[in-house]
């Protein structure tokens, strides 16, 4: 096997992945980690996640666990880093383990900015269970904002999302507020007939108030059935994405260029044609040249494309992750892991 000369880590809310590539692209092996717990608020516990896919990878390399370190540079691209306290902490956790003579820490929206554009600049907006967004000039200056949640000031998310069709089903239930096809589809989702089912099933712990998030297609489902309640939801979460992604252009002073927007997270993910368009539309007002991609390939490629810049790899090696690299490659073996113990 040739000595590998990058490892690229990317660590989100449900997963983490882990790869090792040469200089010339070429991927040595890959593992993904389906991770119950990724939060960068608490303890260190959540880089269990990692460290458990880390070991998965030495399993399918057929290394030796106590080989230290395993590359040159590794790019760790993880949620949760971010706070300046954060990547203090999270650096000083990766030192420890030795798995890499270098360690670069960003955050997962860098990956997911870099895995949609090939240049090394743009804007990146990860919209998956919270909303985060980063920004990469042309001549390298960055901008990011805090993203933990509401604390923070920001809005959005799966778990936004679906605190919000579990708001309005109430109301619309108890009149309070408009009726909304939500009433019905919000406790059907849960196998209940009435929205204050859902409310006593939580009040009661009978059910984790964090499921909620899974509402989240519901309310875009019932956005384009005609609901006028989900698409205000709706268009909130577009605006809102859009208000984040201009700040970053206009913070970076990019108004003026072709900038690449990268949307990435599974929000992402749904059939609404008139979200995407609101999106488009907002951005091109804050500039007109804009490019918005909605990323398909797995985040991780962007972690492992800003390994092999890096190290300085050549444009003929970076042109080869991309189609080594696919969801189908990660999800072959998937492993589930206990994050917070870092046992299968």
């Amino acid at each position: 096997m040739k000595r590998p000369a990058v490892l690229a880590v990317d660590g989100g809310g449900s997963k983490v992945d882990a790869v090792l590539l040469t200089r010339d692209g070429t991927v040595v092996e890959a593992a993904r980690l389906r991770s119950l717990d990724h939060d960068g608020g608490g303890p260190l516990e959540y880089l269990d996640g990692v460290a458990a896919a880390m070991g998965a990878l030495y399993r399918k390399a057929g290394l030796d666990p106590d080989r230290r370190p395993v590359a040159p540079l590794g790019v760790y691209c993880l949620a949760g880093a971010d706070l300046p306290a954060d990547y203090r902490r999270i650096l000083r956790w990766l030192a420890k383990q030795g798995w890499t003579e270098q360690n670069l820490l960003r955050n997962d929206t860098f990956a997911v900015l870099r895995a949609g554009t090939e240049r090394e600049w743009g804007v990146g907006v990860v919209c998956g269970y919270g909303i985060n967004c980063s920004g990469v000039a042309p001549d390298g200056r960055t901008f990011r904002f805090p993203a933990i949640g509401l604390i923070s000031g920001d809005w959005g998310g799966g778990g936004q999302l679906g605190g919000e069709a579990h708001w309005h089903a109430i109301r619309a239930e108890d009149g309070r507020g408009p009726k909304s096809a939500l009433a019905t589809l919000v406790p059907a989702h849960f196998g209940l007939k009435r929205p204050h089912q859902v409310m006593e099933a939580i009040h009661f712990d009978r059910m984790s108030a964090d499921r909620l998030a899974e509402l989240a297609p519901l309310v875009f489902r019932a956005a384009t059935e005609g609901d006028w309640v989900a698409r205000g939801v709706v268009d909130r979460q577009a605006d809102e994405i859009v208000l984040m992604a201009g700040t970053a252009m206009r913070k970076l002073r990019m108004t003026g260029l072709d900038v690449d927007v990268v949307l990435g997270g599974g929000v992402f993910r749904n059939g609404d044609p008139a979200f995407f368009e609101r999106i488009e539309e907002g951005l091109r007002g804050v500039a007109p040249g804009v490019r918005v991609t909605v990323l398909t390939a797995p985040p991780v490629v962007g972690a492992a494309l800003l390994g092999l810049d890096g190290i300085g790899a050549s444009k003929a090696a970076k042109s080869k992750v991309l189609p080594a690299l696919t969801h189908d490659r990660l999800t072959r073996d998937t492993q589930t892991g206990d994050t917070q113990t870092g046992r299968k």
